[in-house]
C-alpha cells in the first residue's frame, strides 16, 4: 500500500511540473522569437541556460524516484581562448585585444551546434502534453466521472469512468515506468552524441599531452644545460689545466685530476637522475608493481604497497601510472606532512585503479593549480579519472582510475572454443549420415522403386512422408556441413576484426 502511495505522490508531483512547464514554453517562444526574428541573439545563451537547469532537474528526479538513471548529454564546454604571440585573441578572420568576445562566440557556436540543445526544447515542449497525460490520468479520469455524474448522462458513463480511475491508479507504477522511458527518449545521450563528445575530449587531451610533453622536453633540456653539460665543460677546461701543469706542478695536476673524477661521478649521477625521471629503467624491465616498491624504498615516506593485478599494462599507461603516484607520494611529503602512505594498485576486468592515502594535514585541492593538475592532464590522455578526498586534518586520499588501460585477453585466432569445436566435430562426424545414406542413397533407392528397404528409415514410412524426410535429411547434412565450415570462418573473421580495431567502443549506452 505505502507502494502505491509514494508512486501516487510521485507521479502528482512530476505531473504538476509537467504542466508548469507550459510557462516555461510560452517564455521560450518569446525569447524565440527575439532572438531569431528581431536579432536580440544575447538571450539565447540565457534561453539554453533556462533549459538545461528544467532538464538537469528531469534526470535528477528520473534516476532517484523511478530508479533510471540519465546521463547528461551535453558536449564539452569550449576551452577558454589562448592569446597569440602579439598577445591578441582570434576567433576566425577576427583579432580582439580581450578574451571576452572569442569566448562568447564559442559559447554561442557551442550551444547552437550541440544536437542536445535542440532535443531539450523538443522534450520541454512535448512534456506538458505526454507529462501530464501520463501522470495525470488517474486523476483525469476520477474528476471526468465526477463531473458526468452531475449531468444527465447515463449511468454507465461515470461508473466507467470511475472504473477506469481506478485500473490507472493501480497502473501507476507503470505508468511512471514509461515517463522514465519517454525521458530516456530525448534526455539520455545518444550514441552519436557520446562518441562525438569522447572525440572532443580526446582532442583536449592531446592538447594538454603535447603541452606537458613540451614541457617536460623543455625540463630535461634545462638538465642537461644546467647540469650535466656545465659539468662536463667544467671537466674539460680543468683537464686542459691539468696538461699544463703536468711538468710543471705534478702534485696539482694530480689534485685536478681527482676533482674531475669526482665532477665525472656527480655528471653520471645526475644522468642517471635525468633517465630515471624520462622512464625508470626498472619500470620497463619489472613492470609497475615492482616500480611502485621501489619507488616506495626512496620516498621519506613509510610506504605500504598492494599489487593486485593479472596483466600488465601498456608502456605509455603504466609510465602515466608511475609519474602520478610518485607525484602523490611527493606532495604528501612536501605539502601534508605525512609519515606514513599507503599505495593500492588493482584491476577491475580492464580497468586500472590505484588508491594513495596519506596520514598527512589534508587540505589538497586539485582546482588551486598545484601538481594534481598536473596529474589530471596526464591521466586525462588515457580516459583517466581522478578523485580526491582531503578535509582539513587529513587523511588525503587520492583515487584515479583508468578504464581501458588493462589489456584484453584474446583467444587464440587458431583455436576455437571448447563448445563450438564440440559442434563443429558433431558435424564433421555425424553429417555423413543424414545426407548420404538416408538422404541421397534413399533418394536414388526411391527412384529406382526397389524391393529392398534394407535400413534406409524413409522408405518404411507411409507414401506422403517418405519424400518430405528424405528431402529434410539432405538439408540436414547439408546444413551440419555448412556449419562445420562457416563456424571456424566466423571465428577467425572476428579474432581479426579484434586484432585490427578497438576491444570495445564505451558509448555510455
Amino acid at each position: 500500500m505505502r507502494t502505491y502511495a509514494v508512486a501516487v505522490g510521485r507521479a502528482l508531483a512530476l505531473g504538476a511540473m509537467a504542466l508548469a512547464d507550459a510557462v516555461l514554453v510560452a517564455l521560450t517562444l518569446v525569447a524565440f522569437v527575439l532572438t531569431f526574428g528581431l536579432g536580440m541573439v544575447f538571450m539565447f545563451p540565457s534561453l539554453v541556460q533556462l533549459i538545461r537547469h528544467r532538464t538537469a532537474l528531469a534526470r535528477r528526479l528520473t534516476g532517484r524516484w523511478l530508479g533510471t538513471a540519465v546521463q547528461a548529454p551535453y558536449l564539452p564546454p569550449p576551452l577558454p581562448s589562448r592569446p597569440q604571440p602579439d598577445g591578441w585573441y582570434r576567433y576566425e578572420r577576427q583579432l580582439y585585444k580581450t578574451p571576452r568576445w572569442p569566448d562568447w562566440n564559442n559559447r554561442w557556436k557551442w550551444m547552437m551546434g550541440d544536437p542536445a540543445t535542440w532535443r531539450d526544447g523538443v522534450w520541454l515542449f512535448l512534456n506538458p502534453v505526454i507529462g501530464a497525460a501520463l501522470l495525470l490520468l488517474p486523476l483525469s479520469l476520477a474528476g471526468g466521472a465526477v463531473l458526468a455524474s452531475r449531468f444527465a448522462v447515463p449511468v454507465t458513463v461515470p461508473l466507467a469512468l470511475g472504473c477506469a480511475a481506478a485500473v490507472a491508479l493501480v497502473a501507476t507504477p507503470r505508468l511512471l515506468r514509461g515517463y522514465a522511458w519517454w525521458n530516456c527518449l530525448l534526455l539520455s545521450p545518444t550514441a552519436k552524441s557520446v562518441l562525438a563528445a569522447r572525440i572532443q575530449r580526446l582532442d583536449q587531451a592531446r592538447l594538454a599531452t603535447v603541452d606537458s610533453q613540451s614541457a617536460e622536453l623543455r625540463r630535461i633540456e634545462r638538465d642537461l644545460h644546467d647540469g650535466a653539460q656545465a659539468r662536463l665543460v667544467a671537466m674539460g677546461m680543468t683537464l686542459g689545466a691539468v696538461e699544463e701543469l703536468m711538468d710543471k706542478d705534478p702534485a696539482a695536476a694530480k689534485a685536478l685530476l681527482g676533482k674531475v673524477r669526482e665532477a665525472s661521478s656527480a655528471a653520471l649521477v645526475e644522468l642517471r637522475d635525468l633517465v630515471r625521471g624520462i622512464h625508470p629503467p626498472v619500470l620497463a624491465e619489472r613492470g609497475l608493481g615492482d616500480a611502485v616498491r621501489a619507488l616506495a624504498l626512496d620516498s621519506p615516506l613509510k610506504v605500504t604497497v598492494t599489487v593486485d593485478l593479472d596483466t600488465r599494462p601498456d608502456s605509455p599507461v603504466e609510465s602515466a601510472t608511475y609519474f602520478s603516484i610518485s607525484e602523490l607520494l611527493t606532495n604528501a611529503a612536501r605539502h601534508g606532512g605525512a609519515e606514513r602512505a599507503w599505495i593500492d594498485i588493482s584491476g577491475n576486468d580492464h580497468a586500472l585503479r590505484v588508491v594513495v592515502t596519506d596520514d598527512g594535514s589534508g587540505g589538497a585541492d586539485p582546482s588551486l593549480g598545484s601538481g594534481l593538475r598536473g596529474i589530471e592532464r596526464r591521466l586525462a590522455a588515457f580516459d583517466g579519472v581522478l578523485a580526491v578526498s582531503s578535509p582539513r586534518g587529513g587523511p588525503t586520499t587520492a583515487t584515479f582510475d583508468l578504464p581501458n588501460a588493462l589489456a584484453e585477453k584474446r583467444t587464440d585466432s587458431k583455436s576455437l572454443p571448447r563448445g563450438k569445436a564440440i559442434i563443429v566435430g558433431i558435424c564433421w562426424g555425424l553429417g555423413w549420415l543424414p545426407l548420404f545414406p538416408q538422404g541421397l542413397v534413399t533418394m536414388v533407392m526411391k527412384l529406382i522403386d526397389t524391393e529392398h528397404l534394407s535400413w534406409f528409415l524413409a522408405l518404411y514410412l507411409p507414401e506422403p512422408v517418405q519424400w518430405p524426410l528424405i528431402v529434410f535429411n539432405i538439408l540436414l547434412g547439408l546444413s551440419m556441413y555448412a556449419a562445420g565450415m562457416l563456424i571456424p570462418v566466423m571465428h577467425s573473421r572476428r579474432q581479426r576484426l579484434a586484432e585490427v580495431g578497438p576491444a570495445r567502443l564505451w558509448l555510455g549506452r
